[in-house]
């Protein structure tokens, strides 16, 4: 038959197959117990070391050993304070940890878009959360349906709690409210549990508990990030009154107008202040006209000043300009001229030497008749050259009876270019003379020339090319 033992826990073993091997002693005996998997997965305490407990089960022997045993079907804490004794026992340890750290807890966001609740879906809980919720400000609920009592509430609470946090996208809740309603520590202690404790503390969303009434009290309280008295009161503190809101928010706006009005006013007034400090614009007018007035006195006298010493600058640079500076400028550019000329006539000698050496050479390799023709063609063409460059040459012409002007180096090629008082040079064939433009004579056009009949050119010349 059944057997009911009282005593407390001992050691305590879980292996992975999921069954609990334990101790149960008192001062003077230890019995050893063991609870299959299914019977631990139904109780609503789990047995830790130390705790004072009552069990219920079957007295069996352990084949191959001499030794009683006991097959545990029901265990339940030993009264209200072995429960409470637990409970404090787990408090230190999970405080020790850090999992009620004020530090950890985040803020609870003001006006959330989406919440989530974790309750039972059949009870007056979710009724009144969402009553709330609608008379305050109106949200979208996501219900995550758990059992609130029992063996199986500390997985699913556990569970719903992780699974709000791995949601994404616009249906993931920016607040969670665990919720349930009042009742005794055996019925409330789901959410003492270590698992869920945990879930609550490791929650990247803010969650807010109310588990029970005022008075009641669980180890998830700690760990969540804000603790309501009732659930109503936990839909309260996740949303604002939207008809508070609203009122706020048109107080801002009266606030804001009367700001601006008040600051358009002072603004206003300042600028006439401003404006009556001003000078007035015909005091402004009338400075600027006898300026320029002063101005315009003093314009003609600035101007003579200025051609007197334009003059004066004139006679100065005048007095620079010695018919001896202008001569030497113009024996210089004679000589430059002369030089070249004679750069041009060595180079087209070293040119007629190069094509004889050239022609010698070439000769040589010539048959005698064709070496004939090619040396009288080449000397009638250096002859053409010769003729041309003495025909082209300025010194011909000049030997012809003209005469070369220059003036500052530049040659004068027409009367035009002519002032009265200008230094000239005049260059003939044997000598120049340094000379000096008279008056403004009437200039003649230069006389028609009559076209000359044209000679028949010899037929031994040749051509020049």
């Amino acid at each position: 038959g059944h057997v009911r033992v009282r005593g407390e826990v001992g050691r305590v073993s879980r292996p992975r197959s999921g069954h609990v091997y334990l101790d149960l002693k008192d001062d003077r005996a230890v019995l050893a117990g063991v609870m299959w998997k299914g019977t631990a997965s139904r109780l609503t305490t789990q047995p830790e070391e130390g705790m004072e407990v009552v069990a219920t089960g079957r007295l069996t022997t352990f084949p191959g050993q001499s030794k009683y045993q006991i097959v545990i079907e029901d265990l339940a804490p030993a009264g209200m304070g072995a429960l409470m004794a637990m409970l404090e026992k787990r408090k230190a340890q999970l405080q020790a940890v850090g999992l009620f750290d004020p530090a950890r807890k985040q803020p609870i966001p003001f006006l959330p878009r989406v919440i989530g609740v974790v309750t039972s879906p059949s009870g007056a809980v979710i009724r009144d959360i969402l009553h709330r919720l609608a008379d305050r400000f109106p949200s979208r609920v996501l219900l995550w349906p758990v059992a609130v009592q029992g063996a199986a509430s500390a997985p699913q609470v556990t569970g719903a709690i992780e699974g709000f946090n791995k949601m994404t996208g616009a249906l993931r809740p920016d607040v969670l409210i665990v919720a349930r309603g009042g009742g005794s520590v055996e019925d409330l202690w789901g959410f003492n549990e270590e698992a869920v404790v945990r879930a609550v503390a490791a929650s990247a969303i803010p969650v807010i508990s109310a588990v029970g009434h005022e008075t009641d009290t669980t180890l998830i309280d700690h760990a969540a990030d804000l603790r309501a008295p009732t659930p109503t009161a936990a839909a309260e503190r996740a949303v604002p009154v939207r008809a508070d809101l609203i009122a706020m928010v048109a107080d801002l706006e009266a606030r804001r107008t009367r700001a601006l009005a008040l600051r358009l006013e002072r603004g206003h007034q300042r600028l006439a202040d401003l404006s009556r400090a001003l000078p007035r614009p015909e005091r402004l007018l009338e400075e600027r006209r006898q300026r320029l007035d002063n101005a315009a006195i003093r314009l003609p006298a600035a101007l003579r000043d200025r051609a007197g010493q334009a003059r004066l600058r004139l006679a100065r640079l005048a007095g620079r300009l010695l018919p001896s500076q202008l001569s030497d400028r113009l024996d210089r550019a004679s000589e430059r001229l002369a030089e070249r000329a004679r750069g041009i006539s060595r180079a087209l000698e070293r040119r007629a030497e190069r094509a004889r050496a050239d022609l010698d050479r070439r000769s040589a390799r010539l048959l005698p008749g064709l070496l004939t023709d090619r040396v009288a063609r080449s000397q009638e063409q250096f002859s053409a050259l010769a003729r041309l460059y003495g025909t082209l040459h300025y010194d011909q012409t000049l030997k012809r009876g003209f005469a070369l002007v220059r003036s500052e180096g530049a040659v004068l090629g027409s009367s035009g270019g002519v002032s009265s008082g200008m230094a000239l040079e005049i260059e003939f064939h044997d000598g120049r003379v340094d000379a000096v433009a008279g008056g403004t004579a009437a200039r003649r056009p230069a006389p028609r020339k009559k076209p000359r009949a044209s000679k028949p050119e010899p037929d031994d010349q040749g051509s020049l090319f």
